[in-house]
């Protein structure tokens, strides 16, 4: 057994549900749970043979719904269809690709997450460099999700005007404190279970309302023709600004943020556990890559839905927004992205906006904290601050990271008081944060992943792609921001 600075290196799980044989579909034997048992933590007793039956699969989908809910929000509402506002049809390309680009980036961590057991920052306290109690790399990530936070702070601003407008007696201001305050009593008990059955509920929510919006845009032929779409598939650089593409870039699909936290979600899910721990046999290979499969059915599932929605937001943004000139932004944003749906569907839709522009918003504060707070436990774990190894201890580590992660956003929304700037602020850093988690991808590729489960040729050679796209990318803004 490998011991860091009080972490155990993962000798022991949470004992996993029933799970189907792959072949018969019957559920193998439950094994009973112990009383807070770590589901960090692998033992033999919680193996479980992975399903093969797309139907068994879907069972076991969840950690991309939580991620779906995190990403479908600040940068789909806010970022997206300020971008389409800007710069028309324009950049359709450019949403696609910060779709697609990055998930070869998250199932390279998923991957590695299930074969080793270890979390993302266990994994980014083994890159080389300079240190003080953790990698250069993990400290680096703690800065990034600083600035993070900013974009909370837009959240619970865009947040506080809807409610203002509605209870326009009860300031902004007070609004985004009240939301915040009560989102602590809500997540600070929250387990696996309650966070997935609540992103779920939001995703539903804000998928269809949206999608529904669009389809209605694109079949008006005054809105949008296929002449300006087909055109927004090619590469052009932005017109309107090409500091809020950078954030849309940063900030839609799987964010560094989401790419840190979504192998927590997996680990917490059981893919790790029911792979077992690891013996480099022949069983334990069948079982991790059986598991990795399922992951990669999860990615996808989640891919498509980010990617259906965010297609959806910037449609609206371009189609509704740009031909009037109207640029959501400042006390005013929410009231101008209602002409999204007001103008689709007439005046009638304004509180059913209200209704899901509240839900897509809060599906990603509400998902986003519940993440950063157990990325943060593991922080102090691996600082030695707390020993994480003994799981009551992470659980009380982690409910102090949800009380921090709601207070500091509503005191960022009351410096600025701007919902679009604190936005871009966030996504930005997001953007410039791509690179170096995709140059760890590799590195822990290379070095450090199972040899008896590395990925086939394709998927490396996706990998590669994904980080020469994003750095291609990344170094494109810091040219033009140069000269």
């Amino acid at each position: 057994m490998r011991v860091r600075r009080g972490v155990s290196w993962r000798l022991a799980a949470k004992a996993g549900p029933a799970c189907s044989d792959g072949e018969t579909g019957r559920p193998l034997k439950r094994v009973s749970a112990e009383p807070e048992a770590n589901p960090y933590r692998l033992r033999p007793e919680a193996v479980a043979e992975p399903p093969r039956r797309l139907g068994a699969i879907i069972r076991y989908l969840g950690p991309g719904l939580i991620l779906t809910a995190s990403v479908v929000g600040s940068g789909e509402l806010i970022a997206t269809t300020v971008l389409g506002a800007e710069n028309g049809f324009a950049l359709l390309w450019l949403i696609l690709v910060s779709c697609l680009v990055k998930v070869a980036v998250q199932h390279e961590l998923g991957r590695y997450a299930i074969a080793t057991g270890e979390t993302t920052l266990e994994a980014f306290d083994r890159v080389p460099g300079p240190r003080w109690r953790v990698s250069w790399v993990v400290w680096l990530w703690v800065l990034l999700m600083l600035l993070v936070m900013s974009v909370w702070g837009g959240i619970l601003g865009a947040i506080g005007e809807v409610l203002h407008t509605l209870a326009p007696r009860v300031p902004i201001g007070a609004w985004v404190w009240i939301v915040s305050v009560g989102s602590i009593g809500l997540l600070i008990g929250g387990r696996y279970a309650m966070v997935e059955r609540v992103s779920v509920i939001l995703v539903a929510i804000f998928t269809f309302l949206t999608i529904g919006c669009a389809a209605i845009l694109v079949a008006r032929p005054e809105a949008v023709s296929w002449t300006e779409l087909w055109g927004g598939l090619a590469f052009q650089p932005p017109q309107g600004g090409l500091g809020t593409a950078v954030t849309v870039f940063g900030i839609t699909g799987a964010a560094p943020f989401e790419l840190v936290v979504y192998p927590y979600w997996c680990l917490e899910k059981g893919y790790a556990r029911y792979s077992g721990p690891r013996d480099d046999t022949p069983q334990w290979r069948a079982r991790a890559v059986g598991w990795v499969r399922v992951m990669g059915f999860d990615i996808l599932n989640s891919m498509a839905i980010y990617t259906v929605a965010t297609i959806a937001f910037y449609l609206l943004g371009a189609g509704m927004l740009h031909g009037t000139g109207q640029i959501p932004g400042g006390a005013q944003m929410v009231r101008i992205q209602s002409n999204m749906f007001t103008g689709t569907l007439g005046a009638w839709a304004l509180y059913p906006f209200y209704a899901g522009a509240t839900a897509v918003l809060y599906s990603t504060l509400f998902c986003g904290v519940a993440s950063l707070s157990r990325v943060m436990a593991d922080l102090s774990g691996l600082a030695g601050f707390v020993d994480t190894a003994n799981y009551s201890n992470r659980r009380r580590a982690v409910r102090w990271a949800v009380a921090a992660s709601l207070l500091i956003p509503p005191a960022a929304y009351t410096s600025l008081g701007e919902p679009v700037l604190l936005v871009k602020i966030g996504g930005g850093a997001q953007g410039l944060g791509l690179p170096f988690l995709a140059f760890a991808a590799l590195y822990l590729r290379y070095r450090h992943l199972p040899k008896s489960i590395l990925p086939k040729a394709w998927l490396t050679l996706a990998l590669w792609a994904s980080a020469t796209v994003i750095a291609v990318i990344t170094l494109y803004w810091v040219v033009w921001q140069v000269l």
